[in-house]
């Protein structure tokens, strides 16, 4: 008998997870961009640019974006690692990933982009110098097994990035609460033409790991010095964990 696991607030087979969360992404490509500007009043803009001066990047490193959908990290990874450096580009719906590919192609950049699933990375073992997942962790259905590649693609002394959402500070629940399950799948009616998917992303949040969880799974996979910065009081955390 399948195993279940949650999407959403629902529970499936583990087995069709992954094609349900790929329904969302192929309906929600083409509007991504414009309601991460609406959900977030842009800040998803400062937080990743947060990210990535986590990151510690020279010239010349090796970096894997995995779930980098439309290339907002990928793109400023770029600029860090400079033309000796490589950037990775990966995920595993094709619809996302060629809408941050065509946006970096419209810009006259054209990294490596691969289509693949974050919990079997198609890389070598010690490759690269930083790995980062941005909103795209809470959506794998494996997360342990995910952090475990990632894990295994880094160098000795790398470091990991993840940027997802998280416990909102409590006192903040019910205005959050009701902007998640009453705003969101509007603003997903109105300008994306699809509710559904935008209810199974408050869903998702809810169903995350919160800081001290995720932070645990990181050490159990085997991460030293893992740590995490909340942002906008908890709405988004990203946590850092570094191979030994």
């Amino acid at each position: 008998m399948d195993k279940t696991t949650h999407f959403g607030y629902q529970q499936v087979a583990e087995s069709d997870k992954a094609a349900k969360v790929a329904e969302v992404f192929h309906s929600v490509a083409a509007q991504y961009d414009l309601m991460n500007d609406l959900m977030s009043a842009g800040l998803h803009r400062l937080w990743k640019r947060f990210a990535v001066a986590q990151a510690g990047l020279r010239p010349g490193m090796k970096v894997l974006d995995v779930a980098g959908g439309t290339a907002d990290l990928t793109r400023l990874f770029l600029k860090e690692v400079g033309a000796t450096g490589t950037v990775l580009l990966t995920d595993i719906n094709f619809s996302m990933l060629r809408e941050g590919r065509d946006r970096m192609l419209n810009e006259g950049k054209a990294p490596p982009t691969v289509q693949c699933d974050g919990e079997r990375l198609p890389f070598p073992d010690n490759y690269f110098d930083c790995v980062s997942v941005a909103f795209g962790l809470r959506n794998m259905t494996h997360k342990d097994q995910a952090l475990a590649e990632m894990h295994r693609v880094l160098k000795p002394g790398g470091r990991l990035l993840v940027l997802e959402f998280s416990k909102v500070w409590k006192p903040l629940e019910p205005a959050y609460d009701l902007y998640s399950f009453k705003l969101l799948p509007l603003m997903g009616k109105l300008v994306a033409q699809d509710a559904a998917s935008y209810q199974y992303l408050a869903e998702s949040i809810r169903m995350h790991p919160g800081q001290e969880a995720l932070k645990t799974m990181m050490e159990a996979t085997g991460f030293a010095k893992v740590s995490y910065h909340n942002l906008t009081a908890g709405v988004v955390a990203l946590h850092k964990g570094f191979k030994v």
